[in-house]
């Protein structure tokens, strides 16, 4: 916050000085003509000026808005979701948690009051079931159930994380960009296997563009998109026919 206040107090000194030296200039231009050479250069050091600021205050607002996130993934440190739980009528999600983590992660020392809180997600819907969100008390039965979740392969019961909003969005292009395999989450971060092998922590889509840059090829097997204008229609084929026998005339 104290750099974006000091560049914003830098690009306002800068901003009146250039203004104030402009207006000096058209003070002296009532006493000579003015040239479109100087009125070009004028134009090009202002144009440089705002492009600048602007940059700079692009930068700043992506370095807050990934401060934020990453305070915002920090209270969700404790945080996990539960997928394909079947609801129940005047059903008790602390105890359905404490059932399938139990039962199927052969955790037994895990009871109810290792709950902090938890609830369905969304609103009810017939033939649709919804996640459970439920925050954990302690980090580290946290962790204990996160990394045992891979018990749960073939129950049709899934874990997943409870990212933040940009986070989702770069754990789902990982996932299509490089596979379900190679893409993952850990302590709310996301994390790709690149060309190479190599591990990678991503953090927005600018980062994962450099690991594994998106495709707008078709695939081998899909057909290309046809743009509008490239599809004829009646009157570009008539208007076709024509300049054919007005040449064929010639």
């Amino acid at each position: 916050m104290d750099s974006l206040t000091t560049m914003l107090g830098e690009l306002n000194n800068t901003f009146h000085t250039r203004m104030t030296a402009y207006e000096e200039e058209l003070d002296r231009a009532h006493s000579s003509p003015v040239t479109i050479s100087s009125l070009a250069a004028e134009f090009a050091m202002f144009r440089k000026f705002i492009t600048q600021s602007l940059n700079s205050l692009q930068q700043q607002v992506e370095l807050l808005a990934r401060s934020v996130d990453h305070i915002e993934m920090r209270g969700r440190r404790k945080i996990l979701l539960l997928h394909g739980v079947e609801e129940e009528q005047k059903e008790d999600t602390a105890k359905l948690i404490a059932k399938v983590i139990c039962s199927k992660l052969q955790l037994s020392e895990f009871t109810v009051d290792d709950i902090s809180r938890c609830h369905r997600m969304g609103r009810a819907v017939a033939n649709k079931t919804r996640p459970i969100l439920f925050k954990l008390r302690s980090p580290t039965v946290r962790d204990k159930v996160w990394f045992s979740k891979a018990k749960l392969k073939a129950s049709g019961v899934t874990m997943s994380e409870f990212l933040t909003k940009p986070r989702h969005d770069v754990f789902l292009a990982a996932r299509q960009r490089c596979g379900v395999s190679k893409s993952w989450t850990k302590a709310g971060c996301v994390y790709v296997l690149g060309p190479s092998g190599t591990r990678h922590r991503v953090e927005s889509l600018a980062e994962l563009d450099k690991i594994a840059p998106s495709s707008s090829e078709p695939q081998p097997g899909e057909a290309k998109s046809i743009a509008p204008d490239a599809v004829p229609t009646a009157a570009t084929a008539k208007t076709t026919r024509l300049k054919r026998v007005a040449a064929l005339k010639k």
